[in-house]
């Protein structure tokens, strides 16, 4: 099957089904440029783009953690709305056309929830947990999969609501900002995802084809936006949660890279 075969079929194609021909195509462009994977690595554009969002890489819950130990009582429930706040406000500013970048945003969210659920923090507790943004971890697989992504001749880009501050200062305590190619934050276009233009960035960036990357959000919503943009999505569902209900599905999704590898043709 080629690639266009491969492409029509879309979200009624399984996950089993896709695995192979998602990592077959990649081989067969290699072949046909260059010869096989050191091809695909290394013809300038022929390699496939794995377009990561953030949250895929990095692990959000010592932030969380620090709200729960600053207010124990409430600490939760804070959490909760704060969450759900700061994705909300960036589909408003869209909407809007009132652009902030994302550390402005997650600070309003705070500041929001805790009107909402009655917690009062300092000026100093706010600048701490906005802080906090700067110091995630990643999660427990992250590494070790990504140096094996790119040595299957995958080229790496994270493609995040992020600012671009952000995204430097944790792949680099995290030790995996060697792994990518391009940190694409939508600070360029002053756009938030699931905003189309958001998703072209990735394109732009790489100079490839719709058909030649793999997107790989962490949100529900996200997927859908990728999906809905046109990019094959594989979701890192980590927290197990069910598709939006929006009449398309992703192409592929597990609870780690670990499914990823797997989804891109390895075994490792």
């Amino acid at each position: 099957m080629n690639r266009k075969d491969f492409i029509q079929m879309g979200s009624a194609a399984t996950a089993s089904v896709l695995l192979p021909l998602w990592a077959g195509a990649g081989r067969m462009d290699a072949a046909a440029g260059a010869g096989g994977r050191e091809g695909a690595a290394n013809a300038g554009g022929m390699g496939k783009v794995l377009l990561f969002d953030a949250f895929a890489i990095f692990d959000p819950r010592p932030v969380f953690d620090l709200a729960e130990r600053l207010f124990p009582q409430q600490g939760a429930e804070l959490v909760r709305e704060w969450k759900i706040r700061q994705f909300e406000y960036t589909w408003l500013r869209n909407i809007t056309g009132r652009y902030e970048d994302f550390i402005l945003v997650i600070q309003d969210a705070l500041l929001y929830a805790a009107r909402v659920t009655g917690v009062s923090p300092t000026p100093e507790q706010t600048g701490q947990l906005v802080e906090a943004y700067y110091g995630l971890g990643i999660w427990p697989e992250v590494s070790a999969r990504l140096g094996q992504l790119r040595e299957a001749g995958y080229r790496l880009g994270f493609l995040s609501n992020f600012t671009t501050r952000m995204l430097q200062v944790n792949s680099e305590r995290n030790g995996v900002a060697h792994h990518f190619e391009h940190l694409l934050s939508v600070d360029g276009i002053r756009k938030y995802k699931p905003d189309p233009a958001a998703y072209q960035l990735g394109m732009t960036a790489f100079g490839v084809k719709k058909s030649e990357v793999l997107f790989v959000p962490f949100a529900g919503w996200d997927a859908a936006g990728a999906k809905g943009f046109g990019y094959t999505t594989f979701w890192v569902n980590r927290l197990g949660m069910p598709e939006e209900q929006l009449g398309m599905s992703v192409d592929g999704q597990g609870a780690n890279l670990d499914a990823l590898r797997g989804f891109c043709g390895g075994s490792r």
